[in-house]
C-alpha cells in the first residue's frame, strides 16, 4: 500500500495506458508525491479503487487513444476539471509478437494505430491548452529496439522508431511554445506487453520499481529521460552499436528464453 505524501497539490499530469504495467505503478506513485492524474485507458478497473485515497488528485477515463474524438472528450474533461495540463505521458502500448512472414498486415496497422497515431491525438489535443500556458512537457515512451530492431516484433519495432524520430522533431517546433518533447526510455519489464517474447520474469526489471523511478523524473525536460544509470548506459550502447547490440540482445534473450523454459 503506497502511503500518501502530505502537502498541496501539484502538477497535471496526463498518462495513457494508465491501467496497467508500468502506467498503473506510474500514476499509483505520482498520486502518493501529490501530482493531479488524470489516466487514461481502454478499462479503468484498477485505477477505480484509487479513488478511495485520492478522489481529489484522479480523474481516471475509459479512453481509446486511436480515436480521435475520445482523445479531444478526454482532455477536455481534464481540463475543464482542473484548469491546465502540465505533463503528458504517453504511454499506451500495443505488442504482437509474430514473424514477419506469417503475421497478418492488419495487426500491424492496428500497432502502429495505438503506438504512434495514439500518441500523435495525444499531443494534438494537449497542444493548445500547453500553448495556451506557455510550458508543457510532453513524455513520449519509446524503447531500444526502436534502434537495434528486434525479432518478432517488427511492428513494434517500427513504431518506436518512429516516435524516435517524431520526438527529436517536435522537440524542435514546440521549443517556441515553452513545450519540452522527450523520450521516456524504461528498461526491460515484466509486463503483459512484453510477455509474447517468453522471457523469464526474474530477467527482466519489476513494473512497481520502474513506475516508481520513473515518477521522480516527471520533470525532467531532458532530451531523454530513463528511470536509472544502468538503462541510460544500456540505451547509450544501443545508439552507438545499433546492429551489434540487436544481434546481441537476439542471442542472449533466446538463450535466456531456452534456460526459462
Amino acid at each position: 500500500m503506497i502511503r500518501r505524501t502530505e502537502g498541496p497539490t501539484r502538477e497535471v499530469v496526463v498518462v495513457t495506458g494508465a491501467n496497467a504495467g508500468i502506467g498503473f505503478h506510474l500514476t499509483q506513485d505520482l498520486l502518493r508525491r501529490r501530482y493531479r492524474v488524470a489516466g487514461l485507458d481502454l478499462a479503468t478497473d484498477r485505477l477505480t479503487p484509487l479513488l478511495a485515497t485520492y478522489s481529489q488528485q484522479l480523474h481516471p477515463i475509459a479512453c481509446d487513444v486511436t480515436r480521435q474524438p475520445q482523445v479531444d472528450q478526454a482532455v477536455k474533461s481534464i481540463i475543464d476539471q482542473w484548469g491546465r495540463i502540465d505533463i503528458l505521458v504517453n504511454n499506451a502500448v500495443l505488442v504482437s509478437f509474430d514473424w514477419f512472414e506469417r503475421k497478418p498486415l492488419e495487426q500491424t496497422r492496428r500497432e502502429l494505430e495505438v503506438n504512434y497515431f495514439g500518441y500523435l491525438h495525444m499531443i494534438r489535443a494537449v497542444l493548445p491548452q500547453m500553448k495556451a500556458q506557455g510550458s508543457g512537457i510532453i513524455h513520449n515512451v519509446s524503447s531500444g529496439v526502436g534502434l537495434t530492431g528486434f525479432p518478432g516484433i517488427y511492428g513494434y519495432c517500427s513504431s518506436k522508431g518512429a516516435i524516435e524520430a517524431l520526438s527529436r522533431t517536435l522537440r524542435l517546433e514546440l521549443k517556441q511554445y515553452g513545450v519540452a518533447v522527450t523520450v521516456m526510455h524504461p528498461p526491460l519489464t515484466n509486463t503483459a506487453s512484453a510477455a509474447p517474447l517468453g522471457i523469464p520474469a526474474r530477467a527482466m526489471a519489476d513494473p512497481a520499481v520502474v513506475g516508481r523511478k520513473l515518477a521522480r523524473r516527471i520533470g525532467s525536460r531532458s532530451p531523454v529521460v530513463t528511470p536509472d544509470v544502468t538503462t541510460s548506459f544500456g540505451l547509450w550502447v544501443s545508439r552507438c552499436f545499433p546492429t551489434a547490440t540487436g544481434r546481441l540482445m537476439a542471442r542472449m534473450t533466446e538463450r535466456v528464453r531456452k534456460a526459462g523454459a
